[in-house]
């Protein structure tokens, strides 16, 4: 009989939560396309507008989390990061990365938006410097990530359960219920910013879309045209019945008094 091999990981180094020292070379690459920046501004700008957005909570993209991994320093850089709760900074200082349980909560959702060329968003390398799933799942031990294909539009969530990640089942609208945030995720496709694509976007419970600045703009405007045309209804309508009162012999006017 032949068995197959079973693959071991290796134990983690003790991990510690030390602030990042001021000289340290945080990554600078470049984004892989213009899509990415919008799309991770069209999520904090729907919550925001929303007031969804609690006080104390951070959202960040292209910022690096990290954590000292034996005598290593780990810093990746998601494109979009959720955390519920940080320390307040010092006025006029600029946070340049961010160190989990040094410097408030754990990330709750960590997103990453696939390129043309994968960089790694699926990679379980258990050695340093670590694939981006290994250190969210096993380092930071993130609650939920988030795979995104915007070419596709193919979406996967992902929940730790019992130190690994499971695959999260999408509703009959093929969208996602984060309870961290206390909305659905989902995928729209559209235009925004000059650009048509598949973007991400939230839903509440009952299934009201979280809505850009253009559009709640959008929306006033016809809400104030629907208004007026109400308006000028009512009036056409005066005047009718002004004109039948005066074939009848009466004055509307006298009425009126």
């Amino acid at each position: 009989m032949t068995l197959s091999p079973v693959r071991l990981t290796p134990p983690l180094p003790p991990i510690r939560w030390e602030k990042l020292p001021e000289d340290f070379p945080l990554p600078d690459e470049p984004v892989e396309s213009t899509l990415q920046p919008l799309l991770a501004a069209a999520l904090r700008e729907a919550l925001e507008l929303a007031q969804r957005i609690p006080a104390q909570a951070l959202i960040a993209s292209n910022f690096g989390l990290c954590s000292t991994v034996g005598d290593k320093v780990v810093v990746k850089a998601p494109d979009w990061v959720y955390v519920p709760a940080v320390q307040p900074i010092p006025e006029g200082e600029i946070r340049r990365s961010y160190t989990p349980h040094l410097e408030g909560d754990p990330p709750a959702i960590v997103m990453e938006f696939i390129s043309e060329t994968e960089g790694g968003e699926y990679s379980i390398n258990p050695h340093y410097p670590y694939g981006k799933w290994y250190f969210y799942e096993r380092i930071l031990q993130v609650p939920v990530y988030v795979i995104f294909h915007p070419k596709t539009g193919e979406l996967d969530v992902y929940r730790l359960e019992n130190g690994r990640y499971t695959p999260v089942s999408a509703d009959e609208n093929r969208r996602y219920w984060i309870p961290e945030i206390g909305l659905f995720l989902g995928v729209w496709r559209g235009q925004k910013a000059e650009t048509k694509a598949n973007w991400l976007r939230w839903w509440t419970a009952d299934g009201n879309l979280l809505l850009w600045g253009i559009e709640q703009v959008e929306q006033e405007r016809q809400r104030a045209e629907a208004a007026e045309a109400a308006l000028e209804q009512a009036r056409l309508e005066q005047q009718r019945l002004a004109a039948k009162l005066r074939e009848l012999g009466v004055d509307p006017e006298a009425i009126a008094d």
